[in-house]
């Protein structure tokens, strides 16, 4: 155990002085290459030269932001350690890619009260260009001196001291900052140890951003905590070649590697079998799976495709975990099956839970995502009421315990509504309110949904999730996990609208109106809900945040402004009525059936000569 270290810079100098010479980090330059590594000692020293610096500067504010390039991995871990080392409050970023990262890390800049960046000398003129913050000081760690390492000081710090802010995905609105006190990491840091297993022979790797939450705390800091190696590579060099991450597990004999669902996903559509044939996965004990719904079919797949590599499906590894929680809150048990329960739907959208071991029609598989670890306590409270739901019923997820974070940075009303909850009928608490809808069986958490994307129409709820992954079952030209489902109002009433990413290779043949009606028909007969509009978008156009998760309340803002990457729409007609009873006549009336068949027979037809 650590817990004798109260601080990160406690833990670093520890590890610099008791395995000086180890490596703490190794970074694959083109994700196949180790071209750079570290040693504990001397990241110890850079953490303390950056941290001399930072008190030259003498910024007006205690916080910092950290902004590298995905390839600076490692120079990305000296400069945050380098913040903690100088005390000053850490604030991670991604490098703004496009208009719309730059206008993100304008508003962290403003939220954070951050007057000194500290960056790479590739990122810093087209940075100093694009953002207009005054009074900025730059630091560029990549040519400082180390010389002045020997002037640092122990700073006066605890572990009640917040190391960093940890900005939220923003996948439900603006993003904010948490305050993560040092506290806070040591207590979810055990508990990481703990659920996954860890001890001095586990060796991570792991291609996420170091910005977020699952890159820098599940792969930098709980390396360093259980004093283990880890293996870096740039997420640019993972989508570019997706078998890059399989080939570090297989080379370094890698136990511990993740990923949201996604990733998973991206691997058994793009590695081939030649290519699968040279893999060991044999040592991979720890997939862990989060940040997004984890979907039994891809686990299902994915094990069928890599098993001949050794790979075991007890390795998958289903957590649940978000930034106001530090990161973790439950977890599998590990070397065990992941447990699966089949839920009545219909039950679902009245917020009940019907459960069948078996897997039977009208049943969706789910899978839990693990249960609470160390001092935690999860229950499930009515959103409304704010009194606890009964057994088999769905509510919204109120965690407590050691490990979560602080609250959100200068903004005390929403820190007391999310992190400061009270049971109404006990006042027990407080409780971080998550805004994720779920239930507990046998104490094990299954997630539904998040609360404020539930959809309502025709007074039953559905989550939009469920709805997205009906339409890109629905036609090969539809990008996995790249859609969003959201309502708009029309005329008083709340309609649906789906967005979806095209295929590349479907670009030029996919004509809308050849599909919409199979695609309507699938929404309504598994959903009861009819498309107001079908929205087709360029491949990578979908805004998602930096894990992964779709931005529906993004994507329904570019949707009402018209700016999203449009490739072909279509709309329903004005003149269709939208009430129940119509909406049920047009879809049971056998006539309607017919012309709808005719139509698909004569889109295939057409394209047999296209």
């Amino acid at each position: 155990m650590q817990t004798q270290y109260s601080t990160l810079v406690d833990l670093l100098r520890y590890r610099s002085h008791e395995q000086a010479e180890q490596i703490a980090y190794r970074f694959l330059q083109d994700g196949e290459t180790e071209k750079t590594a570290i040693t504990y000692q001397e990241l110890d020293r850079q953490a303390r030269a950056i941290a001399v610096k930072l008190k030259t500067l003498n910024p007006i504010s205690p916080t910092a932001v950290i902004i590298y390039p995905y390839e600076a991995g490692l120079e990305f871990i000296a400069a945050f350690f380098g913040c903690l080392y100088g005390d000053v409050i850490a604030v991670p970023c991604h490098p703004p890619m496009n208009r719309h990262a730059y206008y993100d890390l304008q508003l962290r800049l403003a939220s954070s009260q951050a007057k000194v960046i500290l960056t790479h000398k590739s990122l810093l003129s087209k940075l100093q260009s694009q953002l207009t913050s005054p009074d900025i000081h730059w630091l560029v760690t990549d040519d400082l001196s180390l010389d002045i390492a020997s002037n640092w000081t122990q700073p006066n710090i605890n572990s009640d001291t917040i190391a960093f802010l940890q900005y939220t995905s923003g996948s439900t609105g603006q993003p904010k900052g948490v305050m993560i006190t040092h506290d806070c990491i040591m207590h979810n840091q055990q508990m990481l140890k703990q659920a996954f297993g860890h001890n001095e022979t586990s060796v991570g790797v792991g291609w996420l951003p170091l910005f977020h939450d699952m890159g820098l705390i599940g792969n930098v800091i709980q390396a360093l905590y259980v004093g283990r190696p880890s293996i870096f590579m740039s997420p640019v060099a993972f989508i570019q070649k997706p078998i890059r991450w399989l080939q570090a597990i297989s080379q370094y004999k890698a136990t511990t590697s993740g990923a949201p669902n996604f990733a998973f996903d991206l691997l058994c559509r793009h590695v081939k079998s030649e290519q699968r044939s040279r893999l060991d996965l044999s040592s991979w004990d720890v997939a862990f799976s989060g940040a997004e719904p984890i979907r039994v079919e891809t686990m299902d797949r994915f094990y069928e495709f890599f098993s001949p590599c050794g790979f075991r499906r007890e390795a998958f590894y289903p957590c649940y975990g978000m930034a106001e929680a530090t990161l973790l809150i439950s977890g599998g048990q590990k070397n065990e099956l992941p447990v699966i329960k089949y839920v009545n739907e219909a039950a679902i959208e009245e917020n009940k839970v019907i459960t069948s071991n078996l897997e039977k029609k009208g049943y969706r598989v789910m899978v839990s995502c693990g249960q609470a670890w160390l001092d935690e306590k999860i229950i499930i409270v009515d959103p409304h009421t704010l009194i606890p739901v009964k057994e088999n019923q769905i509510g919204e997820i109120w965690v407590s315990g050691l490990g979560l974070g602080k609250g959100y940075w200068n903004e005390p009303e929403k820190t007391a509504n999310t992190f400061h909850a009270y049971t109404k009928d006990t006042r027990e608490g407080p409780f971080l309110r998550t805004g994720d809808l779920g239930f507990l069986q046998n104490k094990e958490l299954f997630i539904t949904g998040r609360l404020n994307d539930v959809l309502v129409f025709w007074g039953f709820n559905h989550y939009p999730q469920h709805i997205e992954e009906t339409v890109e079952n629905s036609h090969p030209a539809f990008r996995k996990n790249c859609n969003a489902a959201f309502s708009v109002e029309v005329e008083g009433e709340d309609r649906l609208v789906i967005v979806q990413e095209v295929e590349r290779t479907y670009r030029q043949s996919i004509v809308i109106d050849d599909l919409i009606e199979s695609v309507r028909w699938a929404v309504f007969d598994k959903h009861f809900v009819d498309i107001y509009a079908f929205i087709l978008i360029k491949t990578g156009s979908i805004p998602k945040t930096s894990s992964g998760k779709i931005q529906r309340h993004l994507c329904k803002t570019k949707f009402l402004d018209g700016s999203l990457d449009t490739v072909g729409e279509w709309y329903s007609p004005p003149n269709n009525a939208t009430d129940m009873t119509s909406i049920l006549k047009r879809y049971f009336n056998p006539k309607t059936h017919l012309k709808r068949y005719l139509k698909l027979a004569r889109g295939k037809i057409r394209r047999l000569f296209l």
